[in-house]
């Protein structure tokens, strides 16, 4: 069998690298959404602005299951390595359209139209990129690690928050607000757009994995009808998802938004707490990830999703009835560790359950619609939630729910999750 030329921890760096500015670029979405709105999406109000502007992120979302099933079955035809490099090509279009295209003011209605391109092209791409970085890992990596090794595809894209949140925080201390709003938000995505040429250096000199090179390769139309076959499973995985999808984008990409319209606390406090999420996740993932390796995948996955559960509105109450940065730091770890617990075991549950000719495809697919319907809504669902219901906790609502999904998600797979110790 056909081996790794470069050492494992080199073939996660190369894959990684392309979740990175994936998760770098929706961050920052998240984090300049109100000059975002005010820039391409001007309304009567800053709410009705957010709410433009979060459902242009949102649209992306929509795009990632077409992205999941064309290209996810063109890696899993043409091969890992070669996939994952036209993904970070798409991606990198809609990061420099976003950053370039002028505002409301000087080119009206086609400034956000070609935002929302942009965020289209993203959403399309990204639709594999996460379930072909997975899958990669999951085949590069020895058995017995094989969560430990799948879940660096979501540390790295806490680097991206810790990166992209540090960045802003400096940018805050360097300008002025007035500056930021009038175009000093588009700095941390023009160097976004200058770290493509260095990620595409290192993702052309990825390994193909092994597992891949030793079987054979099912063409488009066999792979699509493998998908019809296996939709049950499909949706399934996507209930999985659920979870994961809506934690993540409520404690990283909303809190910012949420830290300075809802509580209103400074931007620099919003930031350091989002800093401080990323760091916790990226701690948190590979521990959490190894404990799968150790006891289960299985176990972790129904202890997560019942603490999701029983203490995500409250702890939104708690933060609410005072606001301060010591209590959103406290509840936003809080709710990083078992945001953590439960993805480092979900990512690579997913990759184990899926049958090898539809692996990325499956995997993609699942995620995809997961993020579509539920986690790339979560900033419009929970600022509309507050808007409908007075209730500025109403947001743990929306964790609450998501919880619920993924629980009983776990209860439908448990045969399939149970007895999985191999890849499919």
């Amino acid at each position: 069998m056909a081996t790794l030329r470069s050492p494992r921890w080199l073939n996660v760096l190369r894959a990684t690298c392309g979740n990175f500015l994936e998760m770098f670029d929706f961050f920052l979405f998240g984090l300049y959404a109100p000059y975002i709105a005010r820039t391409f999406f001007p309304a009567a109000s800053l709410t009705a602005s957010l709410l433009l502007t979060f459902a242009a992120f949102g649209a992306g979302f929509l795009m990632r299951p077409l992205g999941a099933v064309i290209l996810g079955a063109y890696v899993d035809s043409i091969g890992r390595r070669k996939g994952l490099t036209v993904t970070l090509g798409i991606m990198a279009l809609g990061t420099l359209m976003i950053a370039l295209v002028p505002g409301y003011s000087r080119i009206g209605l086609l400034a956000p139209l070609l935002v929302l391109v942009g965020r289209l092209l993203q959403g399309f791409s990204a639709g594999v990129e996460l379930g072909g970085v997975s899958v990669y890992l999951a085949e590069m990596a020895p058995p017995r690690h094989r969560g430990f090794f799948v879940a660096w595809q979501s540390a790295s894209q806490q680097l991206a928050i810790v990166f992209g949140a540090g960045l802003g925080f400096w940018l805050n201390r360097l300008m002025p607000v007035d500056g930021i709003a009038h175009g000093g938000w588009r700095v941390p995505f023009l160097v976004g757009c200058l770290l493509v040429p260095f990620l595409f250096y290192i993702r052309r000199s990825l390994d193909e994995t092994p597992d891949f090179l030793a079987r054979r390769h099912p063409a488009l139309p066999e792979i699509l009808r493998t998908l019809v076959r296996y939709w049950p499973l499909v949706l399934a995985g996507m209930m999985l998802v659920c979870m994961t999808t809506v934690f993540f984008y409520m404690i990283t990409v909303y809190t910012p938004t949420y830290g300075e319209t809802v509580l209103k606390l400074s931007a620099t406090d919003s930031l350091i707490v989002t800093c401080c999420v990323g760091a916790s996740n990226f701690i948190w993932l590979p521990l959490m990830g190894a404990l799968s390796d150790r006891v289960g995948r299985r176990p972790l996955l129904i202890a997560c999703a019942a603490m999701a559960l029983v203490l995500a509105y409250p702890l939104e109450r708690w933060l609410v009835d005072s606001p301060s940065f010591s209590r959103m730091l406290m509840v936003e770890l809080l709710l990083s560790v078992i945001y953590a617990g439960y993805n480092g075991a979900l990512v690579v549950t997913l990759t184990e359950v899926m049958p090898k000719d539809l692996r990325t495809t499956g995997f993609s697919l699942a995620y995809s619609l997961a993020t579509a319907i539920f986690g790339g809504f979560t900033p419009a669902v929970s600022t509309w939630l507050i808007t409908a219901t007075g209730d500025n906790a109403s947001p743990g609502l929306w964790l609450t729910v998501a919880a619920a999904i993924a629980g009983g998600a776990v209860f439908l797979l448990r045969d399939r999750i149970t007895s999985t110790a191999r890849l499919e």
